[in-house]
């Protein structure tokens, strides 16, 4: 935990010994006293509706929400991160004594490393599609000779059998090795770049079944997008790059210590994530945009052509690799490698009764999207029952989702009437044992089913069928209207199952049907192409379930290469995302909202301004002198779980009590491991500690493996003797007075990228510090725990 909170109700808190060199004081008795007879819950009026004034009373509680959020359906204590740069005795002789030469090798590493994760993030995304695209092409190719054959039983039980054993494989792998791999990991990655520090959410097994799970969910038939993935894929190997690899896992590289801190790596991963978009959709500028709209909490212009740059390796790496693959050297990758559809050759020229049939669209988008979103939060919650039992059920429940989604790919074909051939086809019809617009199925020769030619294909294919230009009889109306119910129920039905998988392209394959449907409806009073409708639509419903704007429009006009439809994207994304914000949030804000990740808004919610930053700080608080005795620090670091304690000098080492400073736990750790101990409580100069310890020493390790305080060990004669905590402790915290109003305080908490926000007391002649602020004081379920009238509209 972060702040100092006692530990969650299930457990019982220890009780805290008294202890000789610091003080130990509950808040509100503190407040309480100061206040007279003005304290918090007479001074906090709320005015009712009728004009009558009823005070705040504020319960007594200590807090204890937010601690805990669900990762892979395990609950995991929550961190937070620590992007503040900490400046103690240690760090500035740190940097007073750094040369110019590793300033310059700093630079050109940092430099490195975003090359690095732009490859490695390109290679990944062209491995992942290369696999899942000859994997799914084996199986289809399979199951359309034995239907060639008229063996259609067969042919289901091939077909069927196929997506069972690759579901199953890619449900145990995540369930077993990786459970944080399920799902997008969009999410995820957000909150890990707001400053939250999940479990394994970025670790190496993480990355390996977020790989092999996204190949072998795509390859299944599920209604899943490896797109989602490949941002979490390029976050965890920007991680693994910038923690200097892996310990456990014998990859560790000592030239990487520079980026040992919180800072560097949110930077990294930001670089990471954007990367990860530009190998899903082959949009470089769409995935910095992405990166910057949809998952940083904190951005810069050095950031910026920074990501740039990562994407454009990532651009020049599948470029390369597509032209390779052009030869037929790899397999089944045809075109449906990645998602490219070339728009162009229609040339759009639209009237006012297109924007109308746009607004419909935006109009529609924002229904559904919005729909979406609340079916999608429902049956997550449902499913968490199911998958908290554990792997067994989770496998259970991928299994059952698999066969329902064989069943409807293979049997709803069979509902759609064979179509003739158009004559004036630009490609070959019917298409017989590859992917293409016109799937034979179980239609005589010279005809094809247009259902099949939806569902009896990669994804991929699908939207770019959809996509297809010149093509407005290919679709009945019923096929249409049947593919989208399908899409839609099984797009929800198969999220939260236990395997990796994406929203994208769910969303995009359902919005580009019923495009295609408004498009054919409209089409006597709109000339435009039921293609571009197919994309508009595919753009409205990414609008009204994602609610991004800027990055999905740059997204979509990068994958179909068609400028003249930036007006109209436009249009229909801004109609749609504002419809749907009308109903619920974003879907990723939802699932991060439902997952218990506290995760701070960039603006205050309105309630806040009726508080002050000293009604919410939760007690009791623990601090320590500048010189404590070892007993007290390792007895406080054994019974809490908190990562920051103020250190307060009392007389005689000071005329009076004042805050010198926050010292973190990881800090103290280290400090305490090295034994610099001494016999007497007398300031030093801080001379051993910048000779004993380097700056690296206090750098933060990799995930799980710092210094814990079971693993260190200490004689009786050690506990009673003391160390200076002066050289370790950040002389300059980030501090706000007591009466500060809580909304300011929590936009200043976020825009500075805080752990830790002390709160010092307004009148002089008090103790010198009146509790400390994290992120768990600022949700909304500890504030209304604290003050259950509390209206949260106002």
């Amino acid at each position: 935990m972060d702040g100092h909170h006692s530990p969650p109700s299930h457990q019982s808190p220890p009780a805290q010994p008294e202890r000789r060199g610091s003080f130990n004081y509950d808040i509100e008795s503190t407040e309480a006293a100061w206040r007279g007879t003005h304290t918090a819950s007479e001074a906090l009026l709320r005015y009712d509706d009728d004009g009558s004034r009823e005070p705040l009373l504020r319960k007594r509680t200590t807090n204890t929400t937010s601690q805990i959020a669900i990762v892979g359906a395990n609950v995991c204590p929550i961190e937070s991160l620590d992007y503040e740069i900490v400046e103690n005795d240690l760090i500035k002789q740190d940097w007073r004594s750094r040369k110019k030469k590793q300033i310059f090798q700093y630079i050109v590493l940092k430099w490195s490393l975003v090359l690095l994760i732009g490859l490695c993030t390109g290679l990944v995304g062209f491995f992942n599609n290369l696999a899942a695209e000859n994997i799914a092409g084996f199986k289809l190719l399979l199951t359309s000779d034995l239907m060639l054959q008229k063996r259609y039983f067969t042919a289901f039980l091939a077909y069927g059998g196929c997506n069972l054993v690759l579901a199953a494989s890619a449900a145990a792998i995540c369930a077993y090795i990786a459970p944080a791999a399920a799902g997008s990991g969009i999410p995820e990655v957000k909150a890990y770049l707001n400053g939250i520090d999940a479990y394994a959410i970025l670790a190496p097994s993480t990355l390996f079944v977020k790989i092999f799970g996204s190949i072998l969910g795509v390859s299944a038939g599920f209604v899943l997008g490896k797109e989602g993935p490949m941002v979490h894929t390029g976050a965890c190997i920007a991680n693994l790059l910038g923690q200097g690899g892996s310990r456990k896992y014998h990859l560790t590289c000592n030239w990487l210590r520079y980026f040992k801190n919180d800072r560097d790596r949110r930077d990294l991963i930001t670089c990471g994530s954007a990367a990860g978009v530009a190998a899903a959709f082959r949009a470089p500028v769409g995935g910095v945009l992405f990166a910057l709209e949809e998952a940083a909490s904190w951005w810069r212009s050095a950031l910026l052509w920074r990501t740039f740059f990562t994407t454009a390796v990532v651009a020049v790496v599948l470029r390369g690799l597509i032209g390779f693959c052009r030869s037929g050297k790899c397999g089944l990758f045809g075109q449906g490698g990645l998602i490219m559809f070339d728009l162009s050759a229609t040339i759009p020229t639209y009237t006012t009764q297109d924007i109308v049939a746009i607004i419909v669209l935006g109009i529609i988008g924002g229904v559904f999207g919005g729909l979406f979103n609340f079916l999608l939060d429902r049956i997550l919650r449902a499913y968490s029952f199911i998958n908290e039992k554990g792997a067994p059920y989770k496998i259970l429940l991928t299994i059952t989702i698999s066969i329902i989604t064989s069943a409807c790919s293979y049997g709803l074909p069979w509902l759609a009437p064979c179509t003739p051939c158009p004559a004036d086809a630009v490609e070959q019809c019917p298409t017989i044992g590859r992917s293409g617009n016109y799937k034979n199925f179980q239609c005589p020769p010279g005809h094809y089913n247009g259902l099949a030619s939806l569902f009896f294909n990669t994804n991929d294919d699908a939207i770019r069928n959809l996509f297809s230009s010149g093509t407005e009889k290919e679709f009945h109306m019923s096929t249409l209207f049947v593919f989208f119910t399908a899409i839609y129920c099984l797009g929800l039905v198969t999220y939260g199952i236990a395997v990796p998988s994406g929203l994208f392209i769910p969303v995009i394959l359902a919005g580009a049907t019923y495009g295609r449907i408004v498009g054919t409806l409209l089409g006597p009073i709109s000339d435009l192409d039921p293609g571009l409708f197919a994309l508009l639509g595919a753009a409205s419903f990414l609008g009204g379930t994602m609610r991004m704007t800027v990055s999905v429009c740059v997204i979509l006009l990068e994958l179909t290469n068609d400028l003249l439809m930036l007006p109209l994207v436009m249009l229909v994304l801004l109609i749609s995302k504002t419809i749907a914000d009308s109903f619920n949030k974003g879907v990723y804000d939802q699932i991060i909202v439902m997952k218990g990740m506290p995760f701070l808004e960039a603006h205050a919610e309105p309630y806040m301004r009726h508080l002050v930053a000293g009604d919410v700080v939760s007690g009791p608080l623990i601090s320590f002198s500048g010189v404590e005795r070892v007993g007290n620090i390792v007895q406080t670091l054994r019974i809490t779980g908190h990562n920051g304690f103020p250190v307060v000098d009392e007389p005689p080492l000071s005329e009076a009590p004042e805050l010198v400073g926050l010292v973190l736990r990881s800090h103290l750790l280290v400090l305490l491991n090295g034994k610099g101990f001494m016999k007497d409580k007398v300031k030093t100069s801080g001379s051993f500690v910048l000779k004993k310890f380097g700056a690296f020493d206090f750098a933060k390790a990799g995930s799980g493996k710092g210094l814990k305080i079971e693993d260190l060990d200490f004689t009786d004669e050690e506990m009673d003797m003391y160390v200076d905590l002066h050289p370790i402790t950040n002389t300059s915290p980030y501090t706000v007075v007591e009466t500060m109003s809580l909304a300011k305080a929590a936009v200043l908490f976020r825009a500075l990228g805080l752990r830790h926000l002390l709160v010092v007391p307004k009148t002089p002649g008090r103790p010198p510090i009146v509790g400390i602020l994290t992120r768990h004081d600022f949700m909304p379920e500890h504030i209304h725990g604290l003050f259950p009238n509390l209206h949260k509209s106002h």
